[in-house]
Formats: structure tokens, sequence, C-alpha cells
């Protein structure tokens, strides 16, 4: 039977190797995530990371260069590994009629045509290149894994590799291609749901919704790679949570969207802030893959009898973008993408490492009351 430190070794290894001081990885979230939210999380002793599926080669290395300039910690790079969009013009003709009338209500017309505006990782030659070059210390996978090629090469370069998994069978596969990590998506958590195959309106869903308490247990019983759990950890007792069950870290995304290091605007942070802030949906409107976030006016236009079939993910995102733009102008902001998780109300406004720091001790509070709690049995 192995020894007590050997276990506590095993189930240290991902964040020793990191180097970190505390199991938490700030979600990358697109958009939202900037150097100077993953610097202050990398110098706080956690791991820091940034988003670059919106971005182009050139875009991502000015990131990387930046985010080096305020820390000498590793961090996490992520990209989309999803399938590369089928346009269709008489669907994307038949979305933008339906969507004509928002346009109208801010005296704008929609896009006379859609296009795939973010390019997938798994045809992103430029962007390979460029990880290859760089090196950052974490590549992050969503939606999906990339050649193993790709992969192989990644490893080779000396770069540490995760992947997102909603189920068991994607954590196999991610198993399988000799993935690092595997970050456990629980369906609480905010942002793109992190699904291998997506193909909307076409086929029924087959979601199995896993949560995160359930789907941590499950990977962590039937796979030997290390967890990290996502979806609806907020504080240190929900760390310890997710640590109980198996897993060697945590990733924390609309947690840190508060922070001033991030790039949410005034409109977003006041409704994650406000009390209670607004419920949370899943939304494949916005973008065409489903999406945690606060309920908004292109949530309500899904749910109608009359919508028609959305064009593929990011297609779709093209309209959604537009949309937000026209109204945004205006003055409003009810169709912009918020992405937040269920756990949306224990968000605190606070600067990024301060937060860390927090989360750290809440941990350590968690843990001793477990210690005495389980001495009284």
């Amino acid at each position: 039977m192995p020894s007590s430190t050997a276990s506590q070794s095993r189930n240290r290894a991902l964040v020793e190797r990191l180097g970190l001081l505390t199991p938490i990885v700030q979600a990358p979230m697109a958009g939202t995530s900037t150097p100077a939210l993953a610097a202050a999380v990398c110098n706080a002793g956690g791991l820091g990371s940034i988003g670059v599926a919106a971005m182009n080669a050139d875009a991502a290395r000015k990131a990387i260069h930046d985010t080096r300039a305020l820390t000498r910690k590793p961090f996490n790079v992520n990209v989309f590994c999803h399938a590369p969009a089928t346009l269709d013009a008489a669907r994307d003709t038949a979305w933008l009629a339906y969507l004509a009338p928002e346009f109208a209500r801010f005296d704008a017309a929609p896009p006379a045509v859609l296009s795939e505006i973010y390019k997938s990782f798994v045809a992103d030659d430029a962007m390979f290149d460029m990880l290859l070059e760089e090196c950052p210390g974490v590549v992050s996978f969503h939606f999906g894994l990339p050649s193993q090629e790709k992969i192989d090469a990644l490893h080779a370069a000396g770069i540490m590799l995760f992947a997102s998994a909603t189920n068991l069978s994607e954590a196999k596969a991610i198993e399988a291609a000799g993935i690092d990590a595997i970050v456990a998506q629980g369906y609480e958590a905010g942002g793109h749901r992190g699904r291998f195959e997506d193909l909307g309106d076409r086929v029924p869903s087959d979601d199995e919704q896993l949560g995160t308490l359930a789907l941590v247990r499950l990977i962590v019983m039937h796979t030997s790679v290390p967890v990290i759990a996502a979806g609806g950890i907020m504080d240190g007792a929900g760390i310890a949570a997710a640590l109980a069950l198996g897993a060697q870290a945590t990733q924390l995304g609309t947690a840190f969207v508060a922070c001033p290091e991030s790039s949410a605007d005034a409109a977003y942070r006041e409704r994650l802030t406000s009390n209670p802030p607004p419920r949370t949906a899943l939304i494949r409107a916005i973008s065409g893959r489903p999406a945690r976030g606060f309920v908004n006016r292109l949530y309500a236009l899904e749910q109608t009898a009359e919508r028609p079939d959305l064009p593929d993910y990011p297609v779709t995102y093209d309209a959604g973008k537009a949309i937000n733009a026209a109204a945004k102008a205006k003055g409003n902001s009810d169709y912009a993408a918020q992405w937040a998780g269920q756990a949306a109300p224990l968000a605190r406004a606070l600067p990024a490492a301060e937060l860390v720091g927090v989360l750290r001790a809440e941990l350590r509070e968690t843990v001793s009351r477990l210690h005495e709690l389980a001495a009284a049995f």
C-alpha cells in the first residue's frame, strides 16, 4: 500500500511541476483575460492564462510578449480546436433576416454576409508555428484536440498541455493523446462548453450535462491523468471540495471577471456585482455554440418558435458581435456576451493578487475545519 507521503506527492504532482503556491488556474476567458490579469495571478502563486482563440498569430504573439513583460512565471495560452465552420448562404441569410428587426431598433443594418471570424487551431498553422517559437509554459485546448502530430511537436518543444473535457469519453481521448492534465469542465461553468463535437440544431443534443462534482470524480477514478476541476468554484471552500474529490488543481473564471485587471466593461461588471446578479443560462445564439452567461436579448430570441437554424460556430458570432456593437453604440448592453457561471453571486471585485491570497486563506481555513470535523468521527 502506498505511503501517505507518496500519496500526497502524487496528489501535488501537477502543482509542483508548475511551481504553484496554490492550486488555482485562472481560466483563459478569451476576450476578458488580459496579460495584466494573467501576470498578476502568476505572481501571486497561481497559474494565469490568456485566451488567444479570437486572435491571429501576430496578435497572440504580442499577448505572450506582453504577459512575459509582467511575469517570469509560466502561464497558460488557450486555443480552440473546433471543427472549421461550413458556410451556408441560405442558413446565414435566414439568421440575418431574423435579426434584422433587432438591428433596426438601433438604426443599423445587419451585415450583408457572415464570415468565419476565428480560425480554429486545427487549421491554423501560423498559430501552431508561433507557439513552437514562443514556447509558453502551458498550452491548453478547448472544443477538442488538434492532430497528434501537433500535440507531439508541442510536447517536444517542452510545452505542458491541458485539454478540456465535459464527459468521460472526452477525458479518455485526452488521456490517449498523452495530454498532461484534464480540465474537467462541469455544466456550472461560465463561457463556452468545451464539448468536442457540437452539431448545432441539426441533431438532438446528447450532452450529459455533468456537474463538476460528478465529472471530476468520474475522471479521477477512470483515468490516470491529473485533473483540474472547473465550474462553479468561486471560493476556498469550493477549491477544497474539488481537491477532496481528487482534483490536483482548480480553474476559476467568473471569480476573476470582476478583477480590475480583466477587460470586462462597465455593464458586465455592474451585472456581475449586482445583488443579486441576473440568472445564467446556456446561450447558443450569441456564437453558435452553447455558452453560459447572463440571460440577454439573444437568449430570448433563441427561444422563439420562429427562430431559424443557427449558422456554424463562429459564424453566428459574426452576427452576435455586430448586433452588440450596434446596441452598445446606443448605450444598450442587452446583446452582450457576458459569460458567467452558476455561482456568479459569489463574485468579489478584488485585485487579482489579493483575490488569490484570499482564496488561499479560505482554502486553508476550510481544510483546517474539515480536519477538526474528521477528528470528531
